[in-house]
């Protein structure tokens, strides 16, 4: 059993938002014909408290980009994004939500961000994807989203290690590329770990609904 993971495609990461990806829009026409091809799709969503201490406007004289120590890990700061109840933390019009058959909320605590699907960045807490993916007999995932470098990475490395086999859609990802390379080495670092990187076209034949 296969699924699709789509990854944070929400309005404060799309044109215009917050936190918009550099030609994140690009992504969602692909994870809409990618959902075709699958029988399971789910969804993460930033859910942000406004109070989340991933924010710079938490921390006085700090900017986005600047990284702090927050509750002993290191935390990269952002705007103000995918705030509880706002429309910035919605899913985007524009993506073909009716075959997502679950969302998985993360980042819901002020104390610990969570770019993973799976876990909060210090792994104490379960977004609960695991069991449910399991539940439904999934063996393999197919990663796309944004942003390649933070929560596609991070999710994608943690379905490894939960014993998934796992592939990233690369054509279906953007990245936020604070500092030049990070996205290329986002990708190495999947490639390492196991992960399969391959393009939307190649999606396995079998995989079609």
């Amino acid at each position: 059993m296969r699924a699709l993971i789509l990854v944070d495609l929400q309005n404060d990461f799309l044109m215009g938002g917050a936190l918009a990806v550099p030609n994140g829009d690009d992504v969602l026409p692909i994870a809409n014909e990618c959902q075709r091809k699958f029988n399971l799709t789910v969804a993460t969503q930033d859910f942000h408290p406004p109070n989340h201490g991933s924010f710079a406007a938490m921390h006085p004289g700090k900017q986005p980009g600047d990284v702090i120590e927050l509750h002993g890990l290191q935390q990269v700061l952002w705007p103000v994004h995918c705030v509880q109840g706002e429309p910035g933390s919605d899913l985007a019009p524009k993506l073909d939500t009716a075959l997502i058959h679950k969302v998985f909320v993360k980042g819901t605590d002020p104390d610990i961000d969570s770019y993973s699907g799976f876990f909060d960045n210090g792994r104490k807490k379960t977004t609960g994807l695991t069991d449910y993916l399991r539940h439904k007999g999934v063996t393999e995932v197919y990663v796309m989203g944004l942003a390649t470098d933070y929560c596609v990475k991070f999710t994608a490395l943690d379905a490894v290690q939960e014993g998934f086999r796992t592939f990233l859609i690369e054509d279906g990802c953007r990245g936020v590329n604070l500092q030049p390379g990070d996205v290329q080495r986002a990708v190495e670092e999947m490639k390492q770990t196991g992960v399969v990187v391959i393009s939307s076209d190649e999606l396995p034949m079998d995989a079609i609904v």
